[in-house]
């Protein structure tokens, strides 16, 4: 069951309750009864193993080595 982040707008009390998916979200602070509304967070991301980015240091033959290739050709054949 996940964890939600709670915070009041009338006293900024921060709270936390764990609910289901399905419930519907805490609407009153249970500190000073106003307002309350869900704060959202963001989640980190790590990026594990190579092949996420152009500039990773790959040895040889990758697909981005490839079109450069292919574009320095068709300059040498255009002019």
């Amino acid at each position: 069951m996940p964890t939600y982040d709670y915070e009041c707008d009338l006293c900024h009390y921060v709270f936390e309750r764990k609910q289901r998916f399905d419930e519907e979200p805490v609407a009153i602070c249970p500190k000073c009864e106003g307002k309350s509304r869900r704060v959202l967070h963001s989640i980190p991301i790590i990026f594990k193993g190579s092949g996420f980015y152009v500039t990773d240091s790959r040895k040889g033959g990758g697909a981005f080595e490839a079109a450069e290739k292919m574009a320095g050709d068709k300059d040498k054949v255009k002019g």
